[in-house]
């Protein structure tokens, strides 16, 4: 029998191993310093310390010291203060759901201020806005009403106009923005037809304003026809603005309203030159008022977009109503926009073959833009989604007629008009216009498409006038869920009939305990592993 091993194995190793070691450990150290000599971190200096020979060398020590128990201190000091901040922390939040009296008067103003937030959230979006937009009116002197160069007489509301005019002396301004997505005859006929009404100012807001929050580098954007960056008809704004403020003698207030993506908040970003506003592509992106101070005798106002009742015409919705095209389902959106246009100035913006229904013309728009489904068939909903983004959006250059004759507005009279332009000066305003008009780069007349305007867009002032919404249709996948669904009640209701019918059969069966049960249970399963116990050793012999 074999002795058992009573001492350790032995540490020691051959010298051509312990060698090699310290090679490897040399040349690891080696790699570390020339790493470090790259990154150029060098070893910290140690503090030499006061020379003997200085003089004062006991008072600099001690001025040393003492700065040093100072600083240990605020550290101290620092600790404590987060310490306490966290511990008030949590006793806020243990007693958040304590009685008010209990609470201190700061903290009860912050959950008030939390319940007012969550009950403006559970509120009614379209009713939100009604009080914002009455909001803004009231505080306003003077009202700026935005409107798109392409339509011009689609972005007026009479409703909004009317109740302006009840609100007391106030003047309302008309602002054609987009003024270079429409040709110049068309966007001078414009001018002329609007001012016999209302002061009219020509507008193009910019696209290359310095951020206020961010500052980044624009690019410079080449081969976009009819953009141009700078803005247009700023200093005749500025110049009517200004004219208001010394008819009224004091500081105004400028109200800026519209209905959605007429370029609102772009105009106060451009008369500011920040972007104070959000501004973006999609619809509706202001949802509260928003005070702008231009400098200290103008204060503008930011307002939420207007709101379309639903009373207006297919396309009007499709093109003034943000949520029209979740609502409404693309392509009747679309097709509806597609009959306000020329059909042969349609074919030759999009380069697409003669259509004689909308449908054809989205799948010959789709093909033409590579928008496929899976299999490879066009992608119609596709294509009007985008015809649908770029009516509403400033990338499609369109433009209307003016009515042939001028006949003033059903909620206007002659004083009214008289009253508006009162104490301006039109013939300064004429020759600003004119300008900008020049100014611009209008795209030309045969590049554009023709769109027959329905007139003024009726919109809801009033909280009292908005239907609640009705629920929104159900998508295929939710049918095929829901029909699933109901095929498995089905055969659940089929499945317990049967039980019942069987049960009824053997009426002995319903008078097992629940413990006879369990072991009639554990029985099967003993002779359910007893015969595979035996099949195994059956196939393994």
């Amino acid at each position: 029998m074999k002795r058992p091993k009573l001492k350790k194995a032995s540490k020691r190793m051959t010298c051509h191993k312990r060698y090699k070691i310290q090679k490897k450990v040399r040349e690891h150290h080696r790699k570390l310093r020339k790493e470090a000599k790259k990154r150029g971190h060098k070893k910290p200096r140690k503090d030499p310390g006061v020379p003997n020979s200085a003089p004062f060398k006991e008072a600099l020590l001690r001025e040393a010291e003492l700065r040093k128990q100072q600083l240990e201190e605020l550290k101290q000091q620092q600790k404590l203060d987060r310490q306490k901040e966290q511990e008030k922390k949590r006793k806020f939040e243990a007693s958040f759901g304590a009685e008010p009296s209990d609470v201190d008067p700061v903290k009860e103003e912050f959950v008030q201020h939390k319940a007012k937030k969550a009950k403006l959230a559970k509120q009614h979006p379209k009713k939100l806005y009604c009080q914002e937009l009455k909001k803004v009116i009231e505080a306003s002197d003077v009202v700026l009403e935005v409107l798109d160069a392409r339509d011009p007489l689609g972005c007026r509301c009479p409703q909004v106009e009317s109740a302006l005019l009840q609100g007391g002396q106030k003047r309302l301004v008309l602002v054609l923005n987009k003024s270079d997505l429409v040709p110049r005859e068309n966007l001078e006929n414009w001018v002329n037809y609007l001012k016999k009404e209302l002061p009219t100012v020509v507008f193009r807001a910019s696209t290359n304003v310095k951020c206020k929050r961010k500052i980044t580098k624009v690019k410079e954007r080449r081969n976009i026809p009819f953009k141009t960056e700078t803005c247009i008809g700023k200093e005749g704004l500025w110049k009517l603005l200004k004219d208001f403020q010394e008819i009224y003698g004091k500081a105004i207030q400028v109200g800026v309203i519209g209905f959605p993506n007429v370029g609102k908040s772009s105009l106060i970003n451009c008369l500011k030159q920040e972007q104070i506003c959000n501004v973006g592509v999609s619809m509706g992106l202001t949802r509260s008022m928003q005070v702008v101070p231009l400098d200290k005798q103008i204060t503008i106002i930011d307002s939420p977009s207007l709101i379309v009742s639903p009373v207006n015409s297919p396309a009007t919705l499709a093109l003034r109503s943000p949520a029209s095209i979740e609502e409404l389902r693309p392509v009747e959106a679309a097709s509806a926009i597609l009959s306000q246009a020329d059909t042969r100035q349609v074919v030759l913006k999009f380069t697409v073959p003669d259509f004689k229904s909308p449908s054809e013309f989205f799948a010959s728009l789709a093909q033409r833009r590579g928008l496929h489904q899976k299999g490879g068939s066009p992608n119609v909903e596709g294509a009007a989604k985008l015809l649908w983004s770029q009516c509403t959006s400033g990338s499609l250059g369109f433009y209307c007629h003016p009515p042939p004759s001028w006949t003033l507005s059903p909620h206007f009279n002659e004083n009214i008009v008289t009253d508006m332009k009162l104490g301006l000066n039109l013939e300064e305003l004429e020759k600003n216009n004119a300008h900008s008009i020049q100014a611009i780069r209008s795209p030309p007349l045969a590049s554009s498409i023709l769109f027959q305007s329905s007139g003024m867009t009726n919109g809801i002032t009033e909280e009292k006038d908005i239907v609640e919404e009705l629920p929104k249709q159900k998508t295929r996948k939710q049918e095929e869920r829901e029909d699933l669904e109901a095929i498995n009640s089905d055969q659940e209701s089929v499945d317990e009939e049967a039980d019942g019918s069987g049960s009824n059969m053997s009426p002995v069966k319903e008078t097992l305990t629940d413990e006879q049960s369990a072991q009639s249970h554990v029985l099967d399963r003993k002779s359910e592993e007893k015969e595979d116990a035996y099949d195994f050793s059956t196939d393994y012999v």
